[in-house]
């Protein structure tokens, strides 16, 4: 049975999600996403990946800076729908706004709940060195990602994945799980189990501040910091390559099988190698400033980078 769907969302993680749902017949009625940003060098507005993915299909977008306002929740009202879908749509939604679709509001979560709440669970979930992680469709409530858990899909994760091949991994399984869960829905047929209450942690936001490598650190942390924040925002050191330090990201990595004093050089015969606080790590792809990324071989090449160098 088709469904009245009221979609929520905004990075490129929810347009899968978007595409399953228009792509299986639902009515998707109206759009919501966060506002165009200043972008590019010329910093001009750009639309989100959702909403020009809505206009490509004719459909309303609205990006209120905020859904507290009385006219913008009785607009929301308006339409009726049987469902809001939300996934990565980045504002609080208020009770009025949670109470107005006929079945409530699914939401699409990338972690395993009640771990990893909040706005950075991909990051959290490597950076923390997880074994395992979820994607799950859980109806909302007004608290942080409190609400009761309807459909679950989980994912081992690599030791070497990054944080962007994970989102991918997600993304995709996730937009499946939300049709599925719709259908299940519109049989009236979709179940949910409460959360747990012990095991709850928290993903905060990224900050600049915490994606400076921190070499005192294990290799093993090393290492999940590095995947963790691959490729964006970019985990990143000081390397001694001019006149003056510059600014190195680097993407991804390995645990080495040897150590030495913390930031110390180990290696230039192939790739780079670190010593961390305990072990190395060899950094297998960085990216200068303003240039593409680049394997740890080809960085060599064109730079003056000896063993024993120390980095900051």
């Amino acid at each position: 049975m088709s469904l009245r769907v009221v979609f929520m969302g905004t990075p490129e993680f929810s347009v899968p999600t978007f595409m399953e749902i228009v792509g299986q017949g639902h009515d998707v009625v109206a759009c919501y996403s966060q506002p165009p940003r200043p972008a590019g060098r010329g910093m001009d507005l750009k639309k989100s990946p959702v909403h020009e993915a809505a206009e490509s299909f004719g459909i309303p977008v609205f990006t209120p800076k905020s859904l507290k306002d009385t006219a913008e929740q009785t607009r929301f009202v308006d339409f009726e729908a049987d469902v809001a879908v939300v996934v990565a749509y980045g504002l609080l939604l208020p009770g009025p706004v949670l109470d107005a679709p006929q079945f409530g509001c699914l939401n699409l979560h990338a972690s395993m709940l009640p771990r990893w709440r909040g706005a950075a669970p991909i990051n959290r979930a490597i950076m923390a060195g997880d074994k395992e992680t979820a994607v799950q469709v859980m109806r909302m409530e007004e608290g942080l990602d409190t609400g009761p858990v309807c459909m679950s899909e989980t994912v081992a994760i690599d030791k070497n994945m990054t944080a962007g091949e994970l989102h991918d991994r997600l993304s995709g399984l996730g937009s499946d799980l939300m049709v599925r869960a719709l259908a299940a829905l519109s049989r009236g047929a979709l179940g949910e189990q409460s959360q747990a209450e012990e095991g709850v942690t928290y993903a905060a936001k990224l900050s600049k501040l915490e994606t400076r490598i921190d070499w005192s650190k294990s290799a093993e942390e090393v290492h999940n910091h590095i995947r963790g924040l691959s490729p964006f925002p970019g985990a990143w050191c000081e390397m001694p390559l001019g006149s003056k330090p510059e600014r190195v990201k680097v993407l991804r990595s390995s645990v080495a099988d040897t150590g030495g004093k913390p930031g110390t050089v180990l290696s230039t015969t192939d790739v780079p190698a670190v010593a961390c606080g305990a072990g190395a790590v060899r950094l297998e792809q960085v990216q200068r400033a303003g240039k593409k990324p680049m394997s740890g071989e080809e960085f060599l090449r064109g730079v003056s980078l000896s063993d024993g160098t120390q980095l900051d």
